[in-house]
């Protein structure tokens, strides 16, 4: 007999609301996958602002009536590989020499590639790069006019200068008592000589080419400085400063950079100047070239040239920058009794610079008095911060020879006199042949 079973009911589902919290974090997750797709599509690289005047060749030159963004050169061709190169979007921001201080100080660029000469006054408000390439100041004159720039002396000689360069410091430091004319437009210097409405000019080795193109007459004085030209880097931008100076002497290392100076300069502007010890020496330089503002502050306020303490302070925090920047570049530690014999070097050529400037009557009407605390101690830590990390990138087998001639070649502040140079060097080429494991509180030396 068949036998019927009763099939178990079933249940009815249970259908379950989402509640309004759940509706909002769907409506969340489909919003933030929209907003990604669209990112992707729409997002722009970062912006790098560069300041470049256009009106000066080699560096960069732009065409009559065009803008700074179709501008040629060196400093030009080199914003954009190192753009290209770390994915940024270049924001050319024109600016005139005689307002590029003031600018740098409102924050209008990022960084300056415009063939910006190192100087100290400079240091204050911003941070160079290593030289990119190096200069010395001419004089150009007309035939029949002076044979030597002294000649031109004198009140009834006029020479053209652009206004806020450095140039124009130049020709106030070599020609004091000529009257001197000074152009808001860089072309304009060439254009008056060209005329006739100036006696001389002050140009430099790498413009002066291109400036006497068709003037054959014209012929250049010698050489009266030897300059740098880096990159300026606003001070809010320390990252920016540490990874452009990175780039630079990769691509020094990669032979890039010559071959973009042979394009630009021919063989006069071909030499190596992005190398770990040039970056090296460059920021000592750079540091020593304060020390005469540093004198003047102390004289103006009663201070003395040696503050035991803060030297101390000053070999302490050392030691404590070359480590860290070693442990950043992933390199074996600096013996520290090396560090402090080097630093100490540095420290004695910094007095040697005081007194020098101490021993001679204070200038009347200083251009240039920058207040210690607030202005120059700044300023001196950054390059602190920049001799440690090009320390540490030295290379071991550098020999003492290099070392010693690139010292005495690279240390030019006036007022250094030879045998600190030769104490830099020797501690310099003594720092590798130490043990790095030696105590740290290893005599004073």
């Amino acid at each position: 007999m068949k036998s019927f079973r009763r099939k178990p009911r079933r249940r009815p589902k249970t259908v379950v609301k989402p509640t309004a919290w759940v509706k909002c974090a769907r409506i969340l997750v489909a919003l933030a996958f929209w907003g990604c797709g669209a990112l992707q599509t729409t997002a722009q690289p970062p912006v790098l602002r560069v300041g470049t005047s256009g009106d000066y060749a080699p560096f960069s030159l732009a065409a009559d009536g065009a803008g700074v963004a179709s501008a040629r050169g060196f400093d030009v061709d080199l914003a954009r590989a190192f753009a290209r190169d770390r994915g940024l979007r270049i924001e050319w921001v024109e600016f005139r020499w005689s307002e590029l201080s003031r600018d740098m100080a409102a924050g209008r660029f990022d960084v300056v590639m415009s063939g910006v000469t190192v100087r100290p006054e400079r240091q204050l408000l911003g941070e160079f790069t290593v030289a990119v390439v190096e200069t010395g100041a001419v004089v150009l004159v007309a035939a029949g006019g002076a044979t030597q720039v002294s000649d031109l002396d004198g009140p009834e000689h006029r020479v053209g200068v652009n206004a806020g360069g450095h140039l124009e410091r130049v020709a106030a430091r070599f020609l004091p008592r000529a009257g001197r004319v000074a152009f808001s437009e860089n072309a304009a210097v060439r254009e008056a000589l060209a005329k006739g409405d100036v006696d001389a000019v002050v140009t430099d080795t790498l413009e002066a080419p291109h400036w006497m193109q068709g003037l054959p007459t014209v012929r250049a004085l010698a050489p009266l400085t030897r300059d740098r030209k880096a990159y300026w880097v606003n001070p809010a931008r320390p990252e920016l400063a540490r990874d452009l100076e990175s780039w630079l002497l990769d691509r020094e290392l990669r032979g890039d950079l010559e071959a973009w100076r042979r394009k630009w300069f021919g063989e006069g502007g071909s030499r190596r100047t992005a190398t770990p010890l040039a970056a090296l020496l460059d920021a000592m330089d750079a540091r020593l070239s304060l020390m005469p503002a540093v004198a003047e502050f102390k004289r103006a306020n009663g201070l003395p040239v040696r503050a035991i303490a803060r030297e101390q302070a000053v070999l302490r925090k050392a030691h404590a920058d070359v480590s860290r920047a070693a442990r950043a570049e992933g390199r074996d530690p600096l013996s520290a009794c090396g560090i402090r014999a080097l630093y100490r070097a540095q420290i004695e050529a910094a007095v040697a610079i005081q007194e020098s400037v101490l021993a001679a009557p204070p200038e009347p009407s200083p251009r240039f008095t920058p207040d210690l605390d607030r202005e120059l101690r700044p300023a001196i830590s950054r390059l602190g911060d920049r001799i440690a990390r090009a320390l540490v990138r030295l290379p071991p087998d550098l020999s003492a020879d290099t070392i010693r001639v690139e010292t005495e070649r690279a240390l030019r502040t006036p007022g250094l006199a030879n045998d600190p140079k030769r104490r830099i060097a020797s501690a310099l080429g003594s720092l590798f042949a130490a043990s790095p494991g030696e105590d740290a509180t290893c005599a004073d030396q």
